[in-house]
């Protein structure tokens, strides 16, 4: 635990305090907005795929480029020449209100395949498949922008996980406060949008299974794309400064998720923005964060018995 506590108070003593207020206030009043007149739930529930896109692609892309504005202003730096930072800080909104909007691979299965079994593995092939999509397109920009660095942080180079699995440890406390509050009880488990499947096997345990599993590559997806990509990508254009606007972009992600979670979002992507970038690698940016999900899974299952009970 020690090198994460040295990374913070690092990053804390060259931080620019003016830039990490006016991005916090930024990211409440977006918060506030949200959760008074639901923008995210609108987005997702009552619009069209175009709708959605465009819509998610201007929230993104206002609350990633105001933080950026907030840190060339504040800090006097010259905007990047060049046009890889412009593209970048358009394609990167665009690319996660993709991902978002896309709800369905459905007409991936014959309609022949019974209509139980074809919503379950829809709903399976889901995060996988745009794992890889996103996993291709930042290779394709990392070799064409010429990084020297591994692609997005995807190397072993000097890595241990022993101080993130204690980190993991540490934050059971305070999933098992969660685990008390409705919303959470709510969104969690996620398992539950699975468990109608349960009344045509007799072997549930396994598709249960199969679900966390391909659940948890959503994690690699979210760590690949907002520590590995924008923080080690934009890092050539504003250092260390990258984390911030990446830590308000992740906050806007999570608008459909319990407050608490949406809150504690952006300070646990500062948190995991400053690891990846004195390590330089995503994998215990991973680590917590897959960690995290799945004992969110397990708190939801409890939280949910106990409430029963």
């Amino acid at each position: 635990m020690k090198p994460i506590f040295s990374y913070l108070h690092q990053y804390a003593k060259a931080l620019n305090k003016s830039v990490f207020l006016f991005t916090s206030l930024l990211v409440a009043i977006c918060i506030c907005i949200n959760y008074s007149i639901g923008i995210e739930p609108r987005l997702t529930n009552h619009f069209s795929f175009l709708q959605r896109l465009l819509g998610f692609f201007l929230l993104y892309f206002t609350i990633f480029c105001v933080s950026y504005w907030i840190h060339f202003s504040i800090t006097k730096h010259f905007f990047p020449s060049g046009y890889q930072f412009p593209l970048l800080l358009f394609i990167c909104p665009l690319l996660f209100a993709l991902k978002i909007s896309i709800h369905s691979f459905d007409y991936a299965f014959p309609d022949q395949l019974q209509l139980q079994w074809k919503k379950y593995w829809t709903i399976l092939i889901d995060w996988p498949l745009k794992a890889i999509v996103l996993l291709i397109v930042i290779i394709v920009f990392w070799k064409w922008f010429a990084y020297k660095n591994a692609v997005a942080g995807m190397t072993l180079k000097n890595f241990s996980p022993i101080p993130y699995f204690i980190l993991l440890v540490l934050m059971i406390p305070l999933l098992i406060i969660a685990a008390t509050q409705p919303d959470f009880l709510i969104t969690y488990p996620k398992l539950k949008n699975i468990e109608f499947i349960g009344r045509y096997t007799t072997t549930a345990w396994r598709y249960y299974l199969l679900y966390e599993l391909s659940y948890g590559t959503d994690f690699f997806t979210i760590e690949l794309f907002f520590r590995g990509f924008l923080v080690l990508a934009f890092v050539r254009f504003a250092g260390k400064d990258a984390i911030l606007p990446m830590a308000a972009f992740y906050c806007s992600i999570h608008f459909g998720k319990p407050l608490f979670e949406c809150i504690s979002s952006y300070f646990g992507g500062i948190l995991l923005g400053v690891i990846v970038y004195r390590t330089q690698t995503i994998w215990g940016g991973l680590i917590t964060h897959l960690g995290i999900a799945w004992l969110m899974e397990v708190a939801g299952y409890l939280g949910g018995r106990f409430s029963d009970s």
